[in-house]
């Protein structure tokens, strides 16, 4: 995978996926196939996950070139994104993200999925920002949203489009933890390696109790949730 944005390195027990397309981090169909493979692969010979962007944009979102063509592509892009963001969700190892800079939309909701997210400090922005660009957050993003978000910023965060720098964002819940550039990478290892400690198969266990439920209702309602799924709609 090493010619496509996503890398692959194992170090010790953790799997480290390097995300970097040379500009946004744009959400396509060819990254979350590599996400799919790349985690698949960890499961064999990992015993913890660490994601990272690259300088200064962890991920802004799904493909805007698809999400604003057509409805079927959009959707289907959408569809492939949800599957990913459930299994990783899911993932029985524990999962740390290394936040990089701008995570907007899909790039904060793989944020809202990892268990552990370390932010850089910076002038970075946050969220889930879809409301803001003319477009409903689907069931599965709400729901992921509601599970990691403090209450008190929900309805701003979800209904409202609001994006936050990387020290509200660690107060709102996209982060746990917040710390200088040069510092981030290190840390980030460092935390994933403590994690790969733990008894595998009673994180999974955990998991599947913890967010079990969640999982199950988005997928229940993905297909009818997607099928209504629609471009942005242009601001008046």
């Amino acid at each position: 995978m090493s010619d496509r944005a996503l890398n692959y390195e194992l170090d010790g027990k953790v799997a480290v996926l390097s995300i970097d397309d040379g500009r946004a981090n744009a959400i396509g169909h060819d990254l979350i196939d590599d996400l799919n493979t790349a985690l698949e692969r960890a499961e064999k010979e990992a015993h913890a996950v660490l994601i990272i962007g690259r300088p200064g944009r962890f991920s802004a979102g799904f493909d805007l070139s698809v999400m604003t063509g057509s409805v079927d592509g959009m959707q289907n892009l959408v569809k492939a994104g949800a599957d990913m963001l459930v299994r990783l969700y899911m993932h029985p190892q524990p999962v740390v993200a290394a936040c990089t800079g701008h995570a907007l939309a899909a790039g904060a909701l793989i944020l809202l999925v990892s268990d552990t997210r370390i932010g850089v400090k910076g002038d970075f922005k946050l969220g889930l920002n879809e409301v803001a660009i003319g477009m409903g957050l689907p069931i599965f993003g709400i729901e992921f949203a509601r599970d990691r978000l403090s209450k008190r910023h929900l309805t701003a965060a979800v209904s409202q489009g609001t994006v936050y720098s990387p020290d509200e964002a660690r107060d709102v819940g996209y982060l746990d933890t917040v710390v200088a550039e040069e510092a981030l990478i290190d840390t980030a290892r460092t935390e994933a390696q403590r994690l790969a400690e733990l008894a595998t198969g009673a994180v999974a266990l955990t998991k599947i109790t913890l967010r079990g439920k969640t999982a199950d209702y988005i997928n229940a309602t993905l297909e009818e949730d997607i099928a209504g799924f629609t471009p942005p709609v242009p601001k008046k």
